[in-house]
């Protein structure tokens, strides 16, 4: 089991330069797991390609769904207080940090492309290539 940030999601769903590598990462590993804020921050991803009309509304639905079924069970809601802590400790988002301490929970990666992520929390966060290079 991984911990799938928004990116790598987005990445899985919408065709693009990283589609590839998040289709060897769901090969490798296919049980994905995310905080709840997840759907509210693909829902973001899916209405900024609907405002610039690279996605139709029908299009981000059947996306949203499939990620759905993508996450299934494996959704998580996290003490505020944790993440606080590490905003505090990192200066990443509090969205982000939803996500670090989602994978320190559950004692496993979180898979990201978001830099200042993997450079703040170099213990828990890998990027995409690395973790592909590291299961390989």
């Amino acid at each position: 089991m991984i911990v799938s940030d928004t990116n790598l999601l987005a990445y899985f769903l919408i065709s693009g330069d990283f589609t590839d590598e998040a289709e060897q990462i769901r090969r490798i590993d296919s049980d994905w797991a995310a905080p709840v804020l997840w759907k509210s921050e693909l829902c973001n991803v899916f209405a900024l390609y609907m405002r610039k009309n690279l996605m139709s509304l029908d299009d981000a639905i059947e996306f949203v769904n499939e990620a759905e079924k993508l996450i299934g069970e494996n959704e998580y809601e996290i003490p505020a207080y944790r993440v606080l802590t590490l905003v505090e400790s990192s200066g990443c988002t509090s969205y982000d940090c939803e996500f670090v301490v989602l994978a320190q929970d559950l004692g496993i990666p979180l898979v990201t492309a978001d830099k200042k992520l993997i450079a703040s929390f170099p213990d828990i966060a890998i990027s995409l290539s690395d973790y592909i290079g590291k299961q390989g």
